[in-house]
């Protein structure tokens, strides 16, 4: 059955799998297969692979001895995982239930498997859900209670009360790399802390902010369990509201919320000092996908010199529409 896969010289092979697994992408119900000094890594969510890997189609085994939901069903069903929480997007219930019971019986460690019921609402960017099934454990913690993996770190998070997307972590591990020691960051719209705990790791001090009281919740929490909690400030409210008072501080800003973040751009403004990096996300039109976003910085921007150091497309968002961020240097 062809899956997606990343094809690498062989010679790169463990150092890209190493970078994919960090990532979670691996896709670890089928085998790596080496061809005539090719390597094929096979990975769960191609749209989720970093730019610079090529991503093919080709037949690739399942790994010996694990049972799979394609064991099962006969056919290869589409889902993602999430910790140990395993997600689909089926409109037709009777299908949706005949996955997630397949899903519950493979050797999958997935302990419920959940439905997307709406789409991301609201101020707070959350959706509803519906619980497919479930195998039962730990019954302590609400089935919509996870923990994600991601370079080395751990997001404890709700989906039914926070927004999380890991089709993300390529890149936020593209932007936290940047970060040097000593750097004063904001991310204007945090989550659960997925730009906010590995900045904090390089040692940077960052404040975190978001509407969402149970996000900041779990930001708290992150960053305890990540060890970053002395470096990390979480703050619950609208962040227009909380600029003023960390004015003239940031050396690099977080604006991802791409289909609104040029309303917050005044407040950026406000929040960055002399020499500031700014990421912002945008939603925008093939035929133009940067245009817009550096118009609109540009004309906040106008007590700084506006650099844009890179145009970077993060993945297709819907037809003729492209996620991508600005990479912009602000200098007063």
């Amino acid at each position: 059955m062809e899956r997606p896969c990343v094809r690498v010289p062989r010679e790169a092979g463990e150092e890209t799998r190493q970078a994919l697994a960090a990532a979670a992408l691996i896709d670890e119900e089928h085998e790596i297969v080496v061809d005539e000094g090719t390597l094929y890594l096979p990975v769960t969510d191609p749209d989720a692979v970093a730019a610079e890997y090529e991503v093919v189609y080709r037949d690739v085994p399942a790994h010996d001895g694990q049972r799979t939901p394609a064991d099962i069903l006969g056919f290869d069903p589409s889902y993602e995982r999430l910790g140990d929480v395993a997600i689909v997007d089926e409109d037709d219930p009777d299908r949706a239930a005949t996955i997630a019971d397949a899903i519950i019986d493979s050797d999958l460690p997935v302990r419920a498997v959940l439905n997307r019921a709406s789409k991301v609402k609201g101020e707070l960017r959350i959706r509803d859900w519906t619980v497919l099934a479930t195998t039962g454990d730990d019954r302590d913690r609400p089935i919509t209670e996870t923990v994600h993996r991601e370079y080395g770190y751990e997001y404890l998070l709700d989906l039914s009360r926070v927004y999380f997307s890991p089709r993300l972590a390529t890149e936020r591990h593209r932007v936290t790399e940047q970060v040097a020691a000593g750097e004063h960051a904001v991310d204007m719209f945090a989550g659960v802390g997925p730009f906010v705990i590995p900045m904090a790791d390089r040692e940077a001090t960052v404040v975190g902010v978001d509407l969402n009281p149970a996000a900041i919740d779990y930001l708290r929490a992150n960053a305890r369990r990540n060890g970053v909690a002395d470096r990390v400030t979480a703050i619950q409210g609208d962040v227009r509201e909380v600029a003023a008072d960390y004015a003239d501080s940031a050396d690099r800003i977080v604006m991802n919320l791409p289909h609104s973040a040029d309303a917050f751009l005044d407040s950026a403004v406000t929040l960055a000092g002399d020499d500031c990096v700014l990421h912002y996300y945008d939603i925008q039109h093939e035929d133009d996908p940067f245009g817009p976003g550096e118009q609109a910085i540009r004309a906040a921007a106008t007590d700084y010199d506006v650099e844009i150091e890179a145009r970077h497309v993060v993945r297709s968002y819907a037809p003729h529409e492209l996620n991508v961020c600005l990479d912009v240097r602000l200098s007063r």
